[in-house]
């Protein structure tokens, strides 16, 4: 029942979002189109339930040729534009996801979708296991990892290497852990807490609300 009345709840939370949200988003797709290289959405192919790949949506805050360059994005990439780096800081770039959420390819919280080039750099033992459930808009990986740009820009490493073995193996112990303990009440408050993290969300919240956390203080600090 948890998924049937998921997949309900998500429907009609995507569909009063893009109600509410319509006048806020107008502008921006205006400024987008007036800016950069005009264009608005931007559409990637991800990896979703069951590991099935489908394209997901997102306001465009980098240069069209961005991907063919690379997918992992630090936060000082040369690639982004001065618009898209407003539009990534604030996360607004991610609501057109409320679109993919509408039609099924994603829910509201669950594992953040990967491209095929970073879920290739999990280990073989967790790549069956991530996408048991829909991917998210949010969810606890893209809570504790929401400054995962600013961490690869930081990082003395190349930003891959950085990615797969500094983040990967915390964030893909944080989407597995999601996977076993999802239930209503999880979902609730993960929702919640990233309403908290529009105002600067404090990560230690995280190990407070959620008992049993695969992760450590010492890999909060370095986040």
């Amino acid at each position: 029942m948890y998924d049937v009345v998921k997949r309900i709840a998500d429907t009609i939370l995507a569909t009063l979002g893009l109600l509410v949200l319509s006048p806020f988003l107008i502008p921006v797709i205006l400024v987008l189109r007036l800016t950069g290289e005009g264009l608005v959405f931007f559409r990637q192919r991800r990896l979703g339930h069951n590991n099935k790949p489908f394209g997901i949506l997102k306001f465009v805050t980098m240069l069209k040729d961005s991907p063919s360059t690379g997918t992992i994005t630090a936060s000082n990439d040369k690639r982004i534009l001065p618009f898209g780096k407003f539009l990534r800081n604030t996360k607004i770039n991610e609501l057109p996801q409320l679109i993919n959420v509408f039609i099924g390819d994603m829910s509201i919280v669950g594992p953040r979708p990967l491209t095929e080039e970073a879920f290739g750099l999990y280990t073989d033992d967790l790549k069956p296991l991530i996408y048991k459930s829909r991917p998210g808009v949010t969810g606890i990986g893209s809570l504790v990892f929401r400054h995962e740009e600013s961490i690869l820009a930081k990082s003395d490493k190349p930003r891959n290497q950085c990615y797969k073995e500094d983040i990967l193996p915390v964030k893909g112990a944080l989407e597995v852990w999601y996977t076993k303990h999802k239930s209503p009440w999880v979902d609730i408050k993960i929702v919640i807490l990233t309403a908290f993290a529009v105002f600067n969300l404090d990560k230690n919240l995280c190990l407070k609300w959620f008992k049993g956390l695969p992760i450590t203080q010492a890999d909060l600090d370095f986040m």
